[in-house]
């Protein structure tokens, strides 16, 4: 696997490590749950350093574009799962926005 190749699989783990702290930030309840504040922290360290990795190697408007990206798709999709926020039109439309940025980001990298 080339450096790069590398990089861009760290950054899409360190993007689902943000789904899973911004998911997790709902179960603590303002962080006063505990057992649920210290896997929404942990997420938080683990996504950021993860990200700051694969900065080593890739250019951070591009790192940090993709990373908050899979944040916002992730989080937006699992809230729909599970706390039954909206689908509308109009939600998934942007989601499949911020996709096309995604996706656009990753091929026009060189």
């Amino acid at each position: 696997m080339t450096a790069a190749a590398l990089a861009w699989t760290v950054l899409v783990i360190a993007g689902l490590f943000e789904v899973g702290w911004a998911i997790g930030l709902k179960y603590t309840e303002g962080f006063t749950r505990l057992w649920p504040s210290v896997g929404t922290v942990a997420a938080m360290v683990v996504s950021v350093l993860l990200l700051g990795w694969a900065m080593r190697t890739l250019p951070v408007g591009t790192a940090y574009a993709v990373w908050t990206g899979i944040g916002a798709v992730g989080t937006v999709a699992l809230g729909i799962v599970l706390f039954q926020e909206p689908a509308t039109v109009a939600r998934l439309a942007c989601v499949g926005l911020i996709l096309a940025g995604i996706v656009g980001l990753k091929v026009t990298h060189v």
